[in-house]
């Protein structure tokens, strides 16, 4: 049972706790796994019985920025969309899941979510930051030009990504304003984009699956050789878990 966090978010007049269908499709048919949707109730339901129920968790790409005073961050640029309930809720639960041997996957902003989280911290516009590529998307493109090929990833020898997908580089999408600044001090780097920002990492000493990466492997994740080794490994670790907790 895989636990896909959720966004909160206004539909008309009213919250609604919502996770995109294309991480709750990957989680069912890439990782072969059983999805619930994990309200973002900033706390008001135990972290403890959400890791005795859950085999693994999801944290999610979303339109929302995490909030950068969890980070110590300049304040966000005006009109920055950010989703306060859902921090709230991802942080202490990821740091409590490393810690439970629970495994974990971020994608995107669960990829931020993870290194701050950790005690990272993040570009708030990596594409203003001198150096670096333009990372967003262009929100006039159709889907299948702002999730197509974007730009090319390294991946560092010996780390657990070269051990699951047996090439040296991918080609990934990119869909992001926010960016690694500072890698959190447990976490260690998997791949780097050609700009030096780090595109991938994994937790050092964490009992399970704990890893992240920052494009988008979700996206017909079943074309891509790459987002198959990982989702694959994502839920072996998932069923892993839970032969260890009916012991």
């Amino acid at each position: 049972m895989v636990g896909v966090i959720a966004d909160l978010k206004m539909i008309g007049l009213h919250p609604f706790h919502c996770a995109g269908n294309k991480y709750v499709v990957a989680a069912v048919d890439g990782a072969d796994t059983y999805a619930v949707v994990l309200p973002a109730l900033s706390g008001q339901q135990s972290i403890e019985q959400t890791l005795a129920l859950c085999d693994g968790l999801m944290f999610t790409g979303s339109p929302s920025n995490v909030e950068p005073h969890h980070y110590s961050g300049p304040g966000s640029a005006p009109g920055t969309l950010h989703d306060p309930a859902r921090d709230a809720t991802s942080l202490p639960l990821i740091r409590a899941a490393i810690e439970a041997g629970v495994p974990v996957f971020g994608i995107c902003r669960g990829f931020q979510e993870i290194n701050v989280a950790l005690g990272g911290t993040l570009h708030q516009k990596v594409h203003e930051v001198t150096g670096m590529l333009t990372h967003r998307e262009r929100e006039e493109d159709p889907l299948d030009v702002q999730y197509g090929p974007a730009h090319e990833i390294s991946i560092v020898p010996g780390g657990k990504l070269a051990g699951w997908y047996k090439a040296g580089s991918a080609t990934v999408n990119s869909l992001h304003n926010q960016g690694v600044q500072k890698l959190a001090p447990s976490a260690q780097v998997e791949a780097i984009a050609p700009d030096g920002l780090v595109e991938a990492f994994s937790v050092k000493g964490a009992r399970s699956f704990a890893f992240a990466v920052q494009w988008h492997p979700e996206w017909l994740f079943a074309n891509s050789p790459l987002s198959v080794a990982m989702f694959k490994e994502f839920g072996a670790a998932c069923r892993q878990r839970r032969a260890e907790k009916e012991k």
